[in-house]
């Protein structure tokens, strides 16, 4: 390719980039048209929807032909919206911290980064957080698809009146980290005990004879290791980065397809967008065949349950409370026929939230 082929694409690519510019300032104008209408009819609060977000980005997708993948042109897009919302008002999320933990990605993959994150050291004080007002939302781990469900969070929904509102599914990718890169000097390891767990095999392999330590974060456990000789974590690139640590060696988790699910907690409901997940709390009196009578009729009418976990109720000794993830909304008429009949069968029936499901 000659210099002047080369000069004409670079030429095009400058008029694409000043038509991108004027459109996405004229976006972010229109975003403020319509915080200005909300603010006069005495609706700001209700700035982030989440409804709206999903079908924004759904419809991105949809529209997508290449060269860029899905992921990436929804990520693009996240970031726009995110930073037009910040123009009407930029929401706090609390999550669980410090930064650098895989909770914060989530924040980001979800909300973009023109939000003020609040970094809180444990999972009921992200709840007690958002219940109080001081937050908008938050985001809490639930599940990983090497080591299961995380209890803290479930047994907060026991507690808690938040609605879900959302979900994110991060692909966690474990590094090594450490004051040198060097592994022959690491006598010890932070990490969360869920990090322990999905990183073990290559543990057992690789530092057998190092003494793994269990903390409350990875964002935690990058902290300890940059204040002590000898001290490795596991955590991500980004912790890396804040704690200022060498990358001993990449993607150490067991499993190449590693994911941890986040839920997105609030004070509002979500309204049905066509492709959503309801989450449920149910529990039934003890006699046999009473967990049967409370998922026969989902299968009934034709809704795919998938997820269950039980729980101690803590109201009496061997009593437990079920916690169900089932595909629809509950103002679907298929889901909302089944719920009207496990109500009649179930002891406890709660409906935590319905959601759309994650877009990418």
């Amino acid at each position: 390719m000659s210099e002047q082929e080369l000069e004409q694409l670079r030429r095009r690519i400058d008029e694409l980039d000043s038509q991108l510019q004027t459109l996405i300032s004229e976006r972010a104008g229109l975003a403020g048209e319509v915080a200005a209408i909300k603010q006069r009819d005495g609706n700001n609060e209700d700035c982030y929807r989440p409804a709206r977000e999903a079908e924004v980005l759904r419809a991105v997708i949809e529209r997508n032909q290449g060269p860029l993948d899905d992921e990436t042109l929804a990520r693009l897009f996240r970031e726009i919206m995110s930073a037009c919302l910040a123009l009407e008002s930029p929401l706090r999320v609390a999550f669980l911290g410090p930064g650098g933990t895989f909770t914060q990605a989530a924040v980001h993959k979800h909300f973009g980064h023109a939000v003020n994150s609040v970094s809180l050291s444990a999972i009921d004080e992200v709840f007690r957080e958002v219940e109080s007002g001081n937050a908008d939302y938050g985001v809490v781990p639930v599940e990983n698809s090497t080591e299961g469900v995380v209890t803290h969070t479930l047994d907060m929904f026991s507690r808690s009146r938040l609605h879900i509102c959302g979900e994110v599914m991060l692909p966690v990718h474990h590094c090594l980290l450490a004051n040198s890169s060097d592994m022959a000097q690491i006598r010890r390891i932070y990490a969360h005990s869920q990090s322990l767990a999905q990183c073990r095999e290559w543990l057992d392999s690789h530092l057998p004879a190092v003494e793994r330590i269990a903390v409350s974060s990875n964002g935690e456990a990058a902290r300890l290791a940059r204040e002590e000789a000898g001290a490795g974590a596991i955590a991500s690139r980004a912790a890396a980065e804040i704690h200022e640590l060498e990358v001993v060696t990449e993607n150490i988790e067991d499993e190449p397809d590693n994911t941890t699910r986040f839920l997105v907690i609030g004070r509002v409901t979500v309204p049905p967008t066509g492709q959503d997940k309801t989450s449920l709390l149910v529990s039934a009196p003890n006699r046999p065949g009473a967990l049967h009578g409370l998922i026969e009729p989902f299968s009934r009418h034709g809704v795919s349950m998938t997820r269950i976990e039980s729980r101690p109720s803590r109201r009496a000794q061997w009593d437990y409370v079920f916690f169900l993830d089932v595909e629809g909304h509950a103002e679907d008429q298929a889901l909302a026929a089944a719920l009207a009949e496990v109500e009649t069968r179930a002891s406890l029936l709660r409906v935590l939230g319905s959601y759309p499901a994650a877009v990418y």
